[in-house]
Formats: structure tokens, C-alpha cells, sequence
């Protein structure tokens, strides 16, 4: 591999987090220094053609919807963000999303819906979806007493249908959840995620990552 680019000069504390939108045109970082900022590939050269801000804190994780419509970003201080893409590289947001107690480690866009999931410190993923005034709101809450996670859930990835996911904690475990995938593109709203495994046994220290093949 040869080095194309390296794109500085834009962020000034340690960049977290970074994602390429689906089409592959934009690239979105989220950094320490509170910012998320997103970038065009221009005839070779990167561009930061926008900088978000909102956040009181660090930014850990950002997200792309599958149509590329929305972007999701997390922080230190509690809170979720979902930002509509707007023509021209504008951003707006579209809605703060507020439920977690604790630092927001990871948001993780369904592979195939617009349901967005988040982990946290608090040791809880929590699920989002909007409703038919365009609010978003929690739908579901998992946590330790529905058989999750009993430390901070640092990753959240799916299949490539989407109804699996798999989550990793620093309780050294990876689980497996299942859901309704036909139920859930029908509208319900009501379907749950279950409990289907969990992986133990391999790992001595944190699980920072997982990511399932497509």
C-alpha cells in the first residue's frame, strides 16, 4: 500500500473515529476536540468541505445511514446526535438524542433501516428510531437484567442481513442478539432484540472491537 493523503491540520486533538459514507465519496472523522469533520475526495485531494460542532466533549464514534440522508455522532457528554445531510455538504441537526447516564463509546446504524443503536459507559445499547411526527425516541434498552453486558460496551456490529448484531464489553464477553428482521421492516417498532449467545472465555482483558464479515 502507498500512502495517497494524509489530511491534517483540521483537528487538534486525537482523532477517534473515522467511516467512509457508503458511496464512498465523503469521509467523516470524529475527534477529542469536540468536532466531526467531513471530507470530499476532490481530483485526488482531500477537502474538509464541512466541520460539525455541538458536542461539549470528545467525540468517540460517527455513523452513516445506508442511503448516505443521515449521520450520527457520540460523545463524552451523554448525548447522541443524528445530523441530516443537507445539499452542498451542509449538515443540520436533526435531532440530540438524551438516555444514556454515561460516556456514548459507539452509534451504529442498521445495515439496511434507519435504527440507530448506541453503547456506552453506563453499560447499555440503547435503540432509536423515529416516529411518524419525526422525533426520535429510545425503543428499547438493553441491558444487564436482559441478559447484556455487565461493563462498558465499547462496540457494536451486525450482519450483513441485520438480525444478528454483536457487541464486546470490558466484562471480556462478546454477545450475540437476534431480532424480527421481517418484523422490523414492516414498521413495528415493537420488535425486540434477544439474547442469543454469549461468547466468553477466549479474551483476559477489554473487548474494544468487533466486526462481523459481510
Amino acid at each position: 500500500m502507498i500512502v495517497q493523503a494524509v489530511l491534517e491540520e483540521t483537528h487538534t486533538r486525537t482523532v477517534r473515529s473515522c467511516t467512509w459514507s457508503p458511496s464512498g465519496k465523503l469521509l467523516a472523522t470524529a475527534s477529542f476536540d469536540a468536532t466531526t469533520a467531513i471530507w470530499e475526495n476532490v481530483g485526488g485531494d482531500f477537502q474538509c468541505v464541512s466541520t460539525l460542532e455541538g458536542h461539549e466533549n470528545e467525540v468517540k464514534s460517527v455513523s452513516w445511514n445506508a442511503s448516505e440522508s443521515l449521520l450520527a455522532t457520540c460523545s463524552r457528554d451523554k448525548t447522541v446526535w443524528i445530523w441530516e445531510v443537507m445539499p452542498g455538504n451542509e449538515f443540520e441537526c436533526a435531532s440530540v438524542l438524551q438516555g444514556h447516564t454515561q460516556d456514548v463509546k459507539m452509534v451504529k446504524w442498521h445495515p439496511t433501516m434507519d435504527i440507530l443503536f448506541s453503547c456506552s459507559y453506563d453499560n447499555t445499547i440503547k435503540v432509536w428510531a423515529e416516529d411518524d411526527t419525526g422525533d426520535w425516541h429510545c425503543i428499547q434498552t438493553i441491558g444487564e437484567s436482559s441478559n447484556g453486558h455487565s461493563s462498558t460496551i465499547w462496540a457494536i456490529s451486525f450482519n450483513a442481513d441485520g438480525d444478528k448484531m454483536v457487541t464486546c464489553s470490558d466484562d471480556l464477553t462478546l454477545k450475540v442478539w437476534e431480532a424480527d428482521i421481517e418484523g422490523m421492516r414492516s414498521g413495528n417498532d415493537q420488535v425486540l432484540w434477544k439474547h442469543l449467545s454469549t461468547l466468553s472465555g477466549y479474551h483476559d482483558r477489554t473487548i474494544f472491537s468487533v466486526h462481523w464479515s459481510r
